[in-house]
């Protein structure tokens, strides 16, 4: 007799282990990945000022013990392949965007940074052929589209191409490839209509202003990427350093929009004619006001901090839009293309494209080729999903080890410990050692696995995962 999903998880219920297990898919907040440890965590109390390295002589006793298996987050930023990583993602980006918004001390950013030109800058990619879309007039009645009909906001033709044979499939697939060589190039290009505008030699606009800025790309439905940017104008020395007074909210949104106009960037096509490649004619510039708080824009279309922050942060999860889930794995092989299912022909074509143009010599130099069988899957996309400047803020990493830090204090304040002039080490057996003047922290996990053992546990941490969510959301959370 074949047995039912509703049985197995019965099943699964009612097994000895389950509330460990519950346990544990609960300290990882349902992750739909987990990557299984085993090991161990030991926490030594120590009489010497400085305990470290360990000898023979060392004197410790154990304060706390604590070994076997447990789950640690697998931490994709992808809500198709993990909801509750992503979750995590986004809360850890909104502190990121949001302390070079509206500053904070705690991450090195001054709250100073508020008076400073800022501005919420979007750059799309051109036309490559016309695509499926919901048009509106002047005055808002929805008018047809360019195939002659009106499009339900669920259409799945929506962002296609109208004429799959006249569309620049190549084109469209190359841009995408070379879009990070585009911002880079954007930011080199502002810096120069920076100096231009002030009348300054670009070494003179150096030595007085910094470009901060932090950026996130969004798949639009035709498949191509389009860049949400903050752009902030620093003193030459970062965020402490007060802007040049000659420099406006004015003259940056000018110097913007003629940075993105001029910018070039030149690739070949197959047959070996130049394909230049520049942003899109839709170019949003606005300014980015401290006040405000409580909308994400005003009548003015100035946006606010706390908004934009979010606003930004919860691009960084998408995946690429091609299907309902986003296809989130690398593509190995034609076969692997020829099997994909719920994808619109339109974005199969970009994959196909991206593998056919990716199996040419041209494409392929060792160290600057553009690898686009390798990133098949992102439609050609290359770049990361969110970047920065340096001066902008702090780090996801920086992020992630004050987050460490407390619970580590939390729990050596719980046995009497203070953390104080603490030091990691990584021990020769591989172990993260943690130095204080009275305790030691050793760390010795190792891998086992990734994933859940069957249907019906992936079943029941959807369901954990669902429940922690609605309890609190991403942007409580990021707040």
């Amino acid at each position: 007799m074949t047995s039912t999903l509703d049985d197995r998880l019965a099943g699964r219920i009612r097994r000895a282990d389950f509330g460990t297990w519950r346990d544990k898919v609960t300290a990882v907040r349902g992750c739909a990945r987990p990557i299984h440890l085993t090991g161990s965590t030991t926490i030594l109390a120590t009489p010497q000022s400085n305990p470290f390295p360990l000898s023979p002589t060392t004197k410790a006793h154990a304060l706390a013990h604590r070994s076997g298996h447990i789950f640690v987050p697998c931490g994709t930023r992808r809500a198709s392949v993990c909801p509750a990583c992503a979750d995590r993602y986004a809360a850890d980006a909104f502190h990121l965007m949001h302390s070079g918004l509206a500053g904070d001390e705690g991450k090195g950013v001054p709250v100073s940074v508020t008076a400073k030109p800022r501005q919420f800058v979007t750059l799309t990619a051109p036309s490559f052929g016309t695509v499926h879309g919901r048009r509106t007039s002047r005055r808002g009645r929805q008018i047809p589209c360019r195939c002659g009909e009106f499009h339900h906001p669920d259409d799945t033709r929506l962002g296609t191409a109208v004429d799959p044979d006249t569309y620049d499939y190549e084109g469209a697939v190359l841009w995408q490839a070379h879009a990070g060589a585009l911002w880079h190039r954007f930011v080199i290009t502002l810096r120069r209509h920076l100096a231009r505008a002030g009348n300054l030699s670009e070494a003179a606009l150096t030595a007085q202003l910094r470009v901060s800025y932090a950026k996130v790309a969004e798949y639009q439905r035709r498949g191509l990427v389009h860049f949400h940017a903050v752009i902030r104008i620093d003193g030459h020395d970062g965020a402490h350093d007060p802007t040049p007074k000659w420099v406006t909210h004015e003259l940056v949104d000018g110097c913007v929009r003629s940075a993105a106009a001029a910018v070039l960037v030149e690739s070949w096509r197959p047959c070996g004619t130049v394909l230049p490649l520049t942003w899109g004619s839709q170019v949003d510039v606005r300014e980015i006001r401290p006040d405000q708080a409580g909308q994400f824009e005003d009548q003015a279309g100035q946006v606010s901090e706390t908004k934009l922050a979010g606003y930004i942060a919860k691009y960084a999860t998408k995946s690429t839009g091609s299907t309902v889930d986003g296809i989130d794995r690398r593509l190995l092989s034609q076969g692997a293309i020829d099997m994909l299912t719920g994808i619109t022909e339109h974005h199969r074509r970009m994959i196909q494209t991206a593998w056919d143009l990716g199996g040419l010599e041209m494409y392929n130099d060792p160290k600057d080729g553009l690898k686009l069988r390798r990133w098949a899957h992102m439609l050609g996309f290359r770049g990361h999903f969110l970047t920065k400047s340096r001066r902008y803020s702090t780090t996801f990493r920086e992020i992630r080890h004050t987050q460490a830090a407390f619970r580590r204090t939390e729990t050596l304040a719980a046995l009497g410990i203070e953390d104080d002039e603490g030091v990691e080490y990584l021990g020769l057996d591989g172990s993260k050692i943690y130095v204080t003047p009275t305790a030691l922290v050793v760390n010795s996990w190792n891998f086992v696995s990734v994933g859940y053992d069957s249907d019906e546990e992936r079943e029941l941490a959807a369901a954990i995962a669902e429940g922690l969510r609605n309890i609190i959301s991403p942007t409580q959370e990021g707040r």
